[in-house]
């Protein structure tokens, strides 16, 4: 088993014992389980997958962050993390709505980086919650790159 623990600037999010986990690294998503190589590694917008190594994930919504892993214990330092059952889903799909307003605009003013960003969240948010289609939703990875 892994520790896993979840944290913000404002609170701990989840501290749990899981079988894996899936994060969404900077470089793509990258599957953790018992005895893990040590890493430290950035984190993408995306959702996190945990659980048992086989079967249905549970999930959380992360805006970027840290990954650290020792010693079977995995802690995300998050900028934003929510679980999928804290979600609020009308919210998540007006942010959606609005960021693809703005990057539909063709005003100068537009800051398409934060537009993206922006849709970035509100579609990791919408995924982990369940709504939108997440492809890598139950296997974001092959099983031969989790299991060892």
């Amino acid at each position: 088993m892994l520790e896993l623990e979840v944290v913000t600037p404002y609170r701990q999010v989840l501290h749990t014992q899981v079988e894996s986990v899936i994060v969404p690294a900077t470089d793509g998503y990258l599957g953790i389980m018992k005895n893990h190589a040590p890493l430290v590694c950035g984190l993408a917008i995306g959702v996190l997958h945990y659980g048992p190594a086989h079967g249905p994930k549970r999930r959380l919504a992360l805006s970027g962050g840290f990954l650290e892993v020792t010693n079977n214990k995995v802690t995300v330092l998050a900028d934003t993390a929510e679980l999928a059952e804290e979600i609020d889903v009308l919210r998540a799909m007006e942010a959606r709505r609005r960021a693809e307003q703005r990057l539909r605009s063709r005003a100068a003013n537009i800051d398409y980086v934060r537009a993206e960003l922006a849709l970035k969240r509100a579609m990791a948010r919408l995924q982990a919650a369940g709504v939108e289609d997440d492809k890598q939703q139950e296997h974001p990875l092959p099983s031969s790159a989790i299991e060892h």
